[in-house]
């Protein structure tokens, strides 16, 4: 996790979480992260299990040309990353896993910008899954809001183990994509002392004690 804004939305959500898995959806307070509403974004589980936006920053929604609010999530990416994204998404619904991800954003007209993601598991229960989100940019592009994002193409990712691992996030590299692709044989880069849950990887903290 690089982007100020991701860290920031983190500590918030990790204060109001204290110790639980997450904290529910209504203590979240629009006031207290005024300046991040822009970016940032909330997701529900709909009738078919699929991650659609429930609300989206303006900001946000001016990046890729479009309302996202009842859009899926997995429309935003390229075809090759959607069915991994979605499989991410769930964890962090049903799992209550923190996802990091890194890719670029690529407009109508073929320009690139790098793009973070940060994904926060919500309490709604089983019938209300939840997750808070941000999107930030890795630099402000003149054309960024003006040539829309059309799609992205992930190219790291990394589930977080909050507890273990809440102030040093920018200091652990991620993992590239296709060493979290099932069935992949042979190692991953970086991955001693993680462990496997399900088709994730979750990686240890960097605290030494």
């Amino acid at each position: 996790m690089k982007r100020e804004a991701s860290v920031n939305l983190f500590q918030y959500w990790n204060r109001l979480r204290d110790g639980r898995p997450a904290p529910r959806r209504t203590e979240i307070e629009p006031a207290d992260i005024k300046a991040l509403l822009g970016d940032t974004f909330i997701l529900e589980s709909d009738t078919r299990g699929e991650a659609v936006f429930r609300l989206a920053g303006t900001r946000l929604c001016a990046i890729y040309g479009r309302e996202l609010k009842g859009f899926a999530f997995s429309s935003l990416w390229r075809d090759k990353d959607s069915r991994l994204v979605t499989r991410l998404v769930r964890s962090v619904f049903q799992d209550k896993a923190v996802l990091v991800a890194t890719y670029d954003g690529i407009s109508r007209s073929g320009r690139t910008v790098g793009l973070e993601l940060l994904l926060l598991p919500l309490d709604g229960g089983q019938e209300n899954r939840r997750a808070l989100g941000i999107i930030s940019s890795e630099a402000k592009p003149y054309w960024l809001g003006a040539d829309p994002v059309t799609e992205s193409s992930v190219e790291t990712v990394r589930i977080v183990d909050p507890d273990r691992e809440p102030m040093f996030l920018k200091n652990r590299p991620a993992v590239s994509v296709p060493s979290l692709v099932p069935g992949l044989e042979g190692p991953a880069a970086d991955t001693a002392g993680a462990r496997r849950i399900r088709h994730l990887l979750v990686l240890p903290g960097g605290r030494s004690e």
